[in-house]
């Protein structure tokens, strides 16, 4: 699977503190061995993000990405108040 990065989600990933950016680490390489892990709760935010999922990184924290061919692209990242 291959995985891009929105140029939006790339500095929001970069302002986030280094616990964070560990544990998004920890759950996207979870997402690339089996995306529809129970700990990740992918889930459609169709409402909000047309065409787009959500995975959980933390109980607070979420990431937002789209699929393609062959690939996703995580496109926002933040807390459950900053996205929705």
């Amino acid at each position: 699977m291959k995985i891009i990065y929105h140029k939006k989600f790339a500095k929001q990933r970069a302002r986030l503190s280094p616990k964070i950016k560990t544990q998004f680490a920890e759950r996207r390489g979870l997402f690339i061995k089996d995306p529809m892990h129970p700990l990740l709760n992918n889930h459609s935010v169709e409402k909000t993000y047309p065409g787009c999922r959500s995975i959980n990184i933390t109980g607070d924290y979420r990431a937002i990405f789209s699929e393609f061919a062959g690939g996703v692209m995580f496109v926002n990242i933040g807390t459950h108040a900053e996205l929705y």
